[in-house]
């Protein structure tokens, strides 16, 4: 058995190629910076409009006022970042919670002066900037990012009501401060111990049943105890986005997420609809066996992640888990395994856990003249190298598309998870390629249940946001109507072979996402799905691929998920390309019901 993995030897970032501190002088410089691109651009209010039969003098004023536009944008999203970035292994910090709310503020008051850019850009006609393009060539590379602004057009507010939403919205992610800081300040108390939101995460998937269960009820009464707040910042943003939706005349709570995604409705629809079809020959069959295999009829919800070995799990030291990414990346191809290395070689991930930095995992791409930051909690199991794959399989999409500048490296929701669930997927096929019978068992017991926390447990995410924000509309929800919604979505997509036993109502308030990004969840499955059918092309022709799949991602956000993936001969408008990934997840239940 290995050695536990020694936390405090985790790589801390720096954030000093940022700056220096919170007194740094460079963050006022470059809030300057951005406040004066701002300010030359605001100078070009009404000329676009009145240049719109000029198609010549249009396009370079096109060009020029998007590039004041993308120069302003670097300046305050470089500054945001550190102020995310520090402050999410600070939330114990008042001084880091007051500098980020501060700076949020700021930004926001200078880039409300910019409002009207896209709004005018939104009052020229298609043709009107088609030709403008022509006539100034240069101009042309924005054609994509002139593409996403103008899906916004149909649901665009006056400018006076779109400035007030803008100098109104620190206040408002206010609320969704308070849910973080909420979460951050959680302690679970199990026995003697006082275990923060990840530590008492990661206890779910101890071998030991008692200590699972001892976790799994702290954690319970720890979140009930917050639920009165959480509740309440729930049903509060909920109701500001009622409100905004309302004016913009989206026709569902999801739509502007859809939107920005850049996804059509119905296939967001589709999706849904396939995962849910396969509930029962995926998740509720798995759990079945699982329980088989456990010698018992049905699964306490705290086994759901239970290792099927009784023995500690294997660990992995940091240098194990940097090898075997970067080893599965060179698979690939050299490049993706080199530009992983990099994030290695410098101080650019923040892996230790520690009071007061947050749960969960993330790689912050701060702004294409910058370089990501990857941040996660590494325990040193399977599932934190593969959460490593994951976050540098961002990381190195974020830097393979920097060239294209900011603007335009920015990749919706839907493209962003493709290379980390991919890099997540090459260094299963590692483990999985070495292990004997008894490994295997593991391993496909891990995937499968990376494959349902991903795709299934997502689209139940997705469930639940849909039915509490159409609950909404009829009033405010009582925590115990939000932890009945839970238990009615969560049942669903787990089966009968799960038991939701008492306290499990409260679970929802930990995921976070339902405060931060609405309907952000259904884009995991999305990703999930799509990259299954890369990964069938790849096995098809790896040489072939890795080109095709490198232009992808270096695409950035220039492509919609539709043109992206036609080199590929796949179709994610059709049903059947999501029914086809499910059903690569029932081969591997098959394939792990042949070991039982």
């Amino acid at each position: 058995m290995n050695a536990p993995v020694k936390l405090d030897a985790l790589p801390e970032w720096q954030l000093s190629d940022l700056y220096a501190g919170r007194d740094d002088p460079k963050i006022e410089a470059d809030l300057a910076g951005a406040k004066a691109a701002n300010d030359e651009l605001v100078k070009l209010k009404g000329r676009f409009v009145q240049l719109r039969s000029d198609s010549l003098h249009l396009g370079e004023l096109l060009d020029h006022g998007i590039g004041l536009y993308e120069t302003a944008v670097n300046g305050l999203w470089s500054v945001g970042a550190y102020a995310g970035l520090a402050s999410s292994v600070a939330k114990d910090d008042p001084a880091w919670a007051k500098f980020e709310g501060d700076l949020r503020t700021r930004s926001s008051q200078i880039g409300a002066e910019s409002l009207f850019f896209t709004l005018e850009l939104n009052q020229l006609e298609d043709n009107e900037i088609e030709m403008a393009f022509k006539a100034h060539p240069p101009a042309a590379r924005w054609r994509s990012w002139m593409r996403r602004v103008r899906l916004s057009r149909p649901h665009e507010l006056s400018p006076d009501l779109e400035r007030l939403l803008i100098d109104r919205s620190p206040a408002v992610a206010n609320w969704v401060r308070l849910y973080d800081e909420t979460l951050a300040r959680l302690t679970a108390k199990v026995g003697k111990e006082s275990l923060s939101l990840p530590e008492v995460l990661n206890r779910l998937s101890d071998p030991d049943v008692a200590k699972r269960k001892a976790a799994a009820q702290a954690l319970a009464k720890a979140l009930e105890e917050r639920t009165p707040e959480l509740a309440l910042s729930m049903n509060t943003l909920a109701f500001e986005k009622q409100v905004e939706d309302r004016w913009r005349k989206y026709p569902t709570p999801a739509a502007s997420r859809h939107i920005a995604n850049e996804v059509d409705a119905d296939a967001v629809e589709a999706l849904e609809a396939a995962v849910v079809e396969a509930y029962p020959r995926v998740s509720h069959r798995y759990y079945a066996l699982k329980a088989k295999l456990m010698g018992r009829k049905t699964l306490d919800y705290w086994d759901r992640n239970a290792p099927l070995d009784t023995a500690a799990p294997r660990a992995y030291d940091w240098k194990q888990a940097q090898g075997m990414v970067l080893e599965s990346f060179a698979d690939l191809a050299p490049k993706f395994a080199d530009t992983a290395k990099t994030f290695f070689d410098k101080p650019w991930i923040d892996a230790r856990p520690r009071a007061g930095k947050q749960s969960g995992a993330y790689s912050h791409p701060v702004t294409a003249d910058r370089h990501p930051y990857v941040f996660m909690n590494y325990m040193g199991e399977r599932r934190d190298v593969l959460t490593l794959a994951h976050e540098l399989g961002h990381a190195v999409h974020q830097t393979l598309c920097q060239p294209l500048g900011t603007l335009l490296a920015d990749t919706p929701l839907t493209l962003a998870e493709t290379a980390s669930i991919f890099g997540e997927g090459l260094v299963f096929e590692r483990l999985l390629a070495g292990a004997s019978k008894a490994e295997r068992l593991g391993l496909l017991a891990g995937q499968i249940e990376d494959g349902i926390n991903t795709v299934v447990r997502q689209i139940a995410f997705h469930r639940f946001e849909s039915r509490f924000h159409a609950a909404r509309f009829e009033g405010e929800l009582a925590p115990e109507q939000i932890g009945a919604i839970w238990l009615e979505t969560m049942g669903e997509s787990l089966g009968p072979a799960i038991k939701l036993n008492k306290g499990y109502e409260h679970y929802w308030a930990y995921v976070s996402h339902f405060a931060h990004a609405p309907f952000y969840v259904y884009a995991y499955a999305f990703g999930d799905l799509l990259v299954r059918g890369l990964m069938e092309k790849r096995r098809e022709d790896p040489v072939a691929f890795a080109p095709l799949y490198e232009d992808l991602l270096a695409a950035g956000g220039t492509r919609t998920y539709v043109e992206a993936l036609r080199p590929f001969g796949l179709n994610p408008r059709e049903k059947a390309f999501w029914t086809a990934g499910m059903a690569q997840m029932e081969r591997l239940v098959d394939a792990f019901e042949e070991l039982v």
